[in-house]
C-alpha cells in the first residue's frame, strides 16, 4: 500500500501537476537562453521533441483520462521533482549550454534516424493510450485484453512507446549523457511496470496471447 505517501488527490490533477514542470521549466528558460543555442535549428528541434511529449502529458492526456485511480500526494511530489529536475536539465542544455552541431553527413544521418525513432515512439505512445482509453465501451465494466497496434507484440505498449521516444531523442542528440541518462531512467522506471502488467495479464486471462512479450518485442 502507498497510503503512507499521504492523502490521495484526483488522478487528472496529479498528472497535470507532476508532468507540467517538464514543459513549463524549458518554456521559462527560452527567454533567458543564449542566442547561439536558441538560434541553432538542431537545438530547437530537440527542444520541440521534449516539450511536445510533455505538452501532451500535461494538457491532453489528463483531459482524456477515463476514471483513473487517485494518487497519493507524496508520489505526485516525487514525480514532480523528477520532472522539474529533468525539465531544467534538458531545457538549459538546449537554451544555454551547448549547440548540437549537424555538420557532416554522419551527423545528419544520426539526427534524422533519431528524430524518426522519436516520432515512431511518440505515435506508438499516442496510439496505445487511445487503445487503453477505449478498451471498454460506455457502461461496460471488468478487464479486457488490449488489442491492435504495438499491443500485438508487447503488453506494455504505452511504456514501449516512451522507451522508443527517448532512445530516439538520445540518438538525435548524438549520445550525449543527459539524453542517454533520461532514456536509461525511462527504461528503468517503465520496464518493471510493464513486466508486472504482463504477469498480471497472463494470470488473469487463460487465453492471453502466448507470443506477446512484456515490453521489448520478441525479446522480453
Amino acid at each position: 500500500s502507498a497510503s503512507w505517501f499521504g492523502p490521495r488527490i484526483p488522478a487528472r490533477l496529479a498528472w497535470f501537476v507532476q508532468e507540467s514542470w517538464a514543459f513549463l521549466v524549458p518554456l521559462a528558460l527560452l527567454p533567458l537562453g543564449d542566442g547561439g543555442c536558441v538560434a541553432a535549428w538542431p537545438n530547437r528541434a530537440l527542444l520541440v521533441m521534449f516539450m511536445t511529449h510533455y505538452f501532451y502529458r500535461t494538457f491532453v492526456f489528463p483531459l482524456r483520462m477515463r476514471g483513473g485511480k487517485a494518487m497519493p500526494i507524496g508520489l505526485c511530489a516525487l514525480a514532480s521533482l523528477f520532472c522539474l529536475g529533468n525539465g531544467y536539465l534538458q531545457g538549459r542544455l538546449w537554451t544555454q549550454m551547448t549547440v548540437r552541431a549537424v555538420d557532416t553527413p554522419a551527423d545528419a544521418a544520426r539526427f534524422a534516424a533519431g528524430a524518426a525513432l522519436w516520432a515512431a515512439g511518440f505515435w506508438i505512445n499516442l496510439d496505445s493510450d487511445h487503445r487503453l482509453r477505449t478498451l471498454r465501451r460506455p457502461g461496460e465494466s471488468g478487464y479486457k485484453v488490449p488489442r491492435g497496434g504495438a499491443f500485438e507484440y508487447v503488453s506494455g505498449a504505452n511504456y514501449f512507446g516512451e522507451i522508443v521516444e527517448w532512445c530516439g531523442y538520445a540518438l538525435a542528440l548524438g549520445g550525449a549523457l543527459p539524453a542517454v541518462a533520461f532514456a536509461f531512467f525511462t527504461f528503468a522506471n517503465t520496464a518493471p511496470r510493464a513486466h508486472q502488467h504482463h504477469l498480471w495479464y497472463r494470470q488473469k486471462f487463460a487465453d492471453y496471447p502466448p507470443e506477446r512479450c512484456a515490453v521489448i518485442p520478441y525479446i522480453w
